[in-house]
């Protein structure tokens, strides 16, 4: 009876003077909750690109990346003989192109412009609802002064970011062995010059194993500025897709998550196999990155 006669005592003290005790309380719950509480968690987009059906039209090739789980599509111009942009350009148009996505339930993710570049399509991009154009940096990598080669690369880029700001759209320059952009040096130059939120980075995992550069380093030093994550190994064949070759990926995930990535990760080949088969590679790539990114918060 003392201990019930006690608390209604003090509560009835707390409510004489404005609540405080109980306030306080409050107060310290909500405090104690909110540093307990975890961030949300970071997810993962997957897309992929057309390149990898070079021989299918672009509908069956958007067809082909909806049916495998794909969120999003990186469609690419005529490298290596692929159709799909130029067809894009000819027969669909912006519209044409939004119909086929919408049809197969995907999001556009990026254009590939490596041949043609970006000025050739940046309307067509724009007209589609905007998007990412990826393009590389050209020579230039080794010898002296990499910081003044990359303020005069950026500055060159300029008429490329008006066009990107008129369309809505991002410009990302990937990296590559013997081009300006190669090494985590030339990644911190990058970084530390460009002020446009137009403009970022394209990061290619191949090109750096191979340079033996680490890919969790140039993603953290991307930061921010990273606007497209191929999700592909130094390997051969349909090796060099994830799950398929020897990379930890939960490794590149991990530091994606980092710096809370908020683009799409998009597994990729070169040399690409018969539909079919590329279609089965492609499935054992999305369910690993998916049981990677399942690994995250373990």
């Amino acid at each position: 009876m003392n201990t019930r006669r006690e608390f209604l005592k003090t509560l009835g003290a707390g409510f004489a003077a404005g609540t405080p005790l109980l306030a306080a309380s409050v107060r310290g719950q909500a405090a104690e909750a909110k540093a307990s509480a975890k961030p949300d968690k970071w997810r993962m987009r997957l897309s992929t690109s057309t390149i990898q059906f070079t021989k299918l039209p672009i509908e069956q090739a958007c067809k082909r990346i909806a049916d495998l789980g794909f969120e999003g599509v990186d469609i690419w111009s005529g490298h290596a003989g692929c159709p799909h942009l130029d067809d894009v350009a000819k027969r669909l148009g912006g519209n044409g192109l939004k119909a086929v996505l919408a049809k197969n339930k995907l999001k556009l993710y990026s254009f590939s412009v490596y041949r043609g570049g970006y000025r050739k399509y940046a309307k067509l991009l724009g007209d589609a609802g905007g998007g990412v154009a990826v393009r590389g940096s050209g020579r230039g990598g080794k010898g002296a002064g990499l910081t003044a080669r990359m303020k005069a690369f950026i500055e060159s880029l300029k008429p490329e970011i008006e066009l990107a700001e008129k369309y809505d759209s991002y410009l990302a320059i990937e990296n590559h062995g013997g081009a300006l952009l190669n090494s985590l040096d030339s990644f911190k130059a990058f970084v530390d010059t460009n002020t446009s939120k137009r403009l970022g980075i394209a990061l290619a995992p191949y090109h750096l194993q191979r340079l033996k550069v680490s890919v969790g380093d140039a993603i953290k030093v991307s930061g921010k500025q990273l606007l497209f994550f191929y999700a592909w190994q130094a390997s051969k064949g349909t090796g060099q897709l994830p799950g398929i070759g020897p990379a930890d990926c939960v490794e590149w995930l991990k530091a994606l998550q980092e710096i809370r990535y908020k683009w799409y990760v998009n597994p990729f080949m070169h040399h690409q196999p018969e539909p079919d088969t590329m279609s089965a590679a492609l499935k054992k790539s999305v369910d690993y990155l998916k049981k990677c990114y399942d690994k995250l918060d373990a």
